[in-house]
């Protein structure tokens, strides 16, 4: 009950503003607990409108819309798409997970890429806060200090009721105010509030029309439960290059997928097996240095 009442206030509030909002926050966490002298920070954007949020990193996003525009710029063109135009060019410290609160219908997900699919993770764990009268000035805000245990971790919130919402970073909402500062007990993972403007549609969709042909950035999320998010993880940790060493093969959640055939600049296929072997070790690496989640629970 008091989860509804909250839902219902937020949607009054957002609806008051009439403007989306972005908040933005600096996201500082250890990707590997064997190396805590490693810090990485990302931006992350809190985009809010009068029918949820949706929370991503910064720097992400500005890679992506250039992106898009670089597609479109080369349909406009008539420019060919190459392997060489869309090199990843993912940078140290960018997170790639998006996390989508839905108000009217007090849902949140995780959208979280697993090798060559994207998953969207219907959370099914509660928030239950403990609301402290401590209270501290964080920033430009008064703030007051919650807690509360979720995804395998003890956190700290500190929220304000001097902006006019009820929501906070990652999967984190239901405080009578916004979060200003969120961290967990470890020090591993800490969100602080460093700026907020409003903004246009921040979550206009990511499908152009130029010239009359329809052009869709990315695959669409499959649906999934945490437990079946949890099988698809599993299964990717014991093996993460099974889908690429694969002709004709099935993925994690059962669908096909199609041999890719790669080459040099110079249209000769490269070694496969090689190849292989190389992206093997290097993923094995990445997961192996990527051991401190920010919801351990859900990587298990």
């Amino acid at each position: 009950m008091q989860r509804i009442l909250f839902m219902l206030l937020l949607q009054l509030s957002v609806w008051l503003t009439a403007q989306n909002h972005r908040f933005i926050y600096e996201y500082r966490y250890i990707p590997n607990i064997n190396e805590k002298d490693k810090m990485m920070t990302d931006l992350m954007a809190l985009d809010i409108t009068k029918t949820g949020s949706r929370y991503r990193s910064l720097t992400k996003l500005t890679q992506d819309s250039a992106r898009q525009a670089q597609i479109q710029e080369m349909i406009k063109k008539g420019g060919a798409f190459s392997q060489m135009n869309f090199k990843s060019s993912r940078q140290p410290g960018m997170v790639e997970y998006e996390v989508l609160k839905d108000y009217p219908n007090n849902k949140v997900y995780l959208i979280q890429p697993v090798s060559r699919d994207t998953y969207k993770v219907l959370e099914d764990e509660n928030l239950i806060w403990k609301i402290s009268s401590e209270k501290q000035k964080i920033g430009d805000y008064q703030a007051q200090k919650a807690t509360a245990d979720f995804g395998g971790r003890s956190w700290i919130a500190w929220f304000t009721q001097e902006l006019p919402f009820q929501d906070g970073p990652y999967k984190f909402s239901g405080l009578p105010g916004m979060i200003v500062k969120l961290e967990d007990t470890t020090g591993s993972h800490t969100m602080t509030l460093v700026a907020n403007r409003k903004t246009p549609d921040v979550n206009s969709a990511t499908v152009s029309v130029v010239g009359g042909t329809k052009i869709s950035f990315g695959k669409e999320p499959i649906q999934v439960s945490e437990q079946q998010f949890k099988k698809a993880w599993s299964n990717y940790i014991l093996d993460p290059a099974k889908e690429l060493r694969a002709g004709s093969s099935v993925s994690a959640d059962g669908t096909k997928i199609t041999r890719v055939t790669v080459t040099d600049g110079s249209g000769k296929p490269l070694d496969t097996g090689a190849m292989m072997k190389t992206i093997e070790e290097n993923l094995k690496k990445q997961l192996a240095n990527d051991n401190n989640k920010i919801e351990p629970s859900l990587y298990k």
